[in-house]
């Protein structure tokens, strides 16, 4: 199949055909019109003759994903988009409303996803295929196109898929979307999560990325963990701690988890006392999210259970922020609404 225009960097997009001439600094324009400027022609671009203009097109693929359904939360200002691709590929992208009025989006990576973590939907749907850097790039311009009340101005890897199951195409998508003459998002402003898969975890920190990596830890226990996220099985927990702390150390930053809190599960005292030897000595942030199972095999806890737990994290040193899962009315959650345009679990 032909290239994508939109998944090339100034760099590759250059070296795709040699034998035309294009230099970096019209590549350079050229991803400007195509991605900044989100447009599908090349016409009147600076230093862009038009018989090149006209092999860039003939050669390469403007291809668009089509949104398919688009639902506004009643509740909040979440928007849950659900996209096909060109193959009927079906993902899914959030836009999150921030603090101060801009937006951020959680984009796909995958169709599916194939690690079969318990608790997530996305998992029991399994894996079909990686996304192309186009179509991750492509989520994020939806919505720009659509936000013009608020800027776009942070991207989360942290939907469909596990980020470093599709490392090349995931790190080439986050350099487009940095670009200057691409998204324009600052690099700190860009977050990718994993559940840990280890040779890539140290991979990122050995490349030097400016970008945000969270680990989706869930349990300090490694045999518990396991039971419910089966790359635990690989890579224990204290393995994927070290990697953290070396990837901290190295950017001079704070160790990022993420908890899915299950009532009864991941609760209790003894989690926040093994997260405090785990990570003594490293600057720690454990973002706290509240399980979103439809399937009724895990449950959220209620506030006084979420409550002992924060205040077991106090004790224990940690700082902690809780996530708002947003948009409930609209399956805003990874995997619902995809699931159920492919005739997964039923919502009510």
């Amino acid at each position: 199949m032909p290239p994508h225009l939109r998944s090339q960097t100034p760099e590759t997009l250059a070296a795709l055909w040699p034998e035309i001439g294009l230099s970096r600094e019209v590549a350079v324009r050229v991803m400007q019109r195509l991605v900044f400027d989100d447009r599908d022609d090349l016409a009147g671009v600076r230093g862009l003759a038009k018989a090149k203009a006209r092999v860039l097109l003939d050669r390469g693929r403007l291809d668009r994903l089509a949104v398919i359904d688009r639902r506004q939360s009643g509740v909040d200002p979440f928007v849950k988009y659900l996209f096909r691709s060109m193959d009927g590929a079906v993902l899914e992208t959030v836009r999150i409303p921030l603090e101060r009025p801009r937006f951020s989006v959680c984009i796909s990576t995958q169709v599916g996803c194939g690690l079969a973590c318990a608790f997530c939907e996305t998992g029991r749907m399994g894996f079909t295929r990686n996304l192309e850097p186009w179509e991750m790039l492509d989520q994020v311009l939806a919505v720009r196109r659509e936000a013009t009340e608020r800027p776009v101005t942070g991207v989360v890897f942290q939907g469909q898929g596990e980020p470093f199951q599709n490392y090349d195409n995931v790190m080439r998508t986050a350099d487009i979307l940095r670009h200057p003459s691409g998204a324009r998002i600052g690099g700190d402003r860009i977050s990718l999560s994993t559940v840990g898969i280890l040779p890539a975890m140290e991979r990122f920190t050995e490349e030097g990325h400016p970008y945000r990596l969270i680990l989706s830890l869930t349990s300090a226990f490694g045999e518990k963990r396991a039971g419910l996220m089966p790359a635990g099985q690989r890579w224990d927990v204290p393995e994927l701690a070290a990697a953290m702390r070396r990837h901290a150390a190295t950017r001079r930053t704070v160790v990022s988890l993420a908890w899915v809190l299950i009532a009864g599960f991941n609760s209790g005292p003894e989690e926040a006392k093994e997260l405090a030897r785990l990570f003594a000595g490293s600057p720690l942030r454990l973002s706290v999210i509240d399980v979103n199972d439809p399937s009724g095999r895990f449950r959220r806890a209620d506030d006084a259970e979420r409550s002992r737990f924060f205040t077991a994290l106090a004790e224990n040193g940690i700082p902690f922020v809780r996530r708002y899962s947003g948009g409930p009315d609209i399956h805003a959650a990874c995997g619902m609404l995809a699931s159920r345009a492919q005739g997964g679990v039923a919502i009510a």
